[in-house]
């Protein structure tokens, strides 16, 4: 019998199962045999977790038979792909000129993973654009360059705009494919971790 537990983060170990047949595998299967716990990473054994036998009391107290499965039940452990990733957390991948652009509907759906960001369908295809109100100027021109150190790590750059007197707009698309591309999404999650609330006006608190 197998039972499959699928982690939303991944998995940490300890500093000793940092076993360099261990990263390469998608997958890591821990076997429970015989209270002991023994990884699998595709057809390398990677060894005991080091668990313990079980106290007398626990014995006595029959707690096996409570839990769910047996002794040679296997339990999977899929470490999350890519997919499973916030768009955050991804990097950009270049792209093929002959890549079509996203459809509306695969738009629609990663715009719900972005904040403040809203969708543009113009001549050229569908672009993001994002409005900033700062404090002043100033503040208008250190956002600009937060947002460059950005786009730079990122490898995939908004078109920038710092408009009178206190206002900023980035707008993101690919043009190479003439739309809207996974990258523009990417760029924009990182964006919206950018630190703003020293940019912003100050609200007024009234006594």
């Amino acid at each position: 019998m197998a039972l499959i537990t699928h982690l939303s983060s991944p998995l940490l170990l300890p500093r000793y199962l940092h076993h360099p047949y261990l990263n390469p595998k998608p997958n890591l299967t821990l076997s429970f045999r015989n209270s002991r716990i023994r990884a699998v990473g595709g057809g390398d054994m990677l060894g005991d977790f080091g668990a313990r036998d079980p106290f007398p009391a626990e014995v006595e107290s029959r707690f096996a038979e409570k839990v769910l499965g047996n002794g040679n039940t296997e339990h999977k452990i899929l470490i999350p792909s890519i997919s499973a990733l916030s768009l955050s957390q991804q990097q950009c991948a270049p792209l093929s000129p002959f890549q079509p652009p996203m459809s509306t509907d695969e738009v629609q759906k990663l715009l719900k993973k972005v904040v403040g960001w809203r969708l543009l369908d113009e001549e050229g295809g569908l672009k993001l654009q994002c409005l900033w109100k700062l404090r002043d100027f100033k503040c208008g021109v250190e956002l600009i360059n937060r947002i460059y150190e950005v786009a730079e790590a990122a490898g995939h750059y908004p078109n920038l705009h710092l408009e009178q007197p206190n206002q900023v707009r980035a707008e993101l698309w690919t043009a190479s494919i003439g739309g809207l591309s996974i990258n523009d999404f990417i760029v924009a999650a990182k964006i919206d971790e950018i630190k703003t609330s020293d940019l912003v006006p100050r609200k007024r608190i009234w006594a």
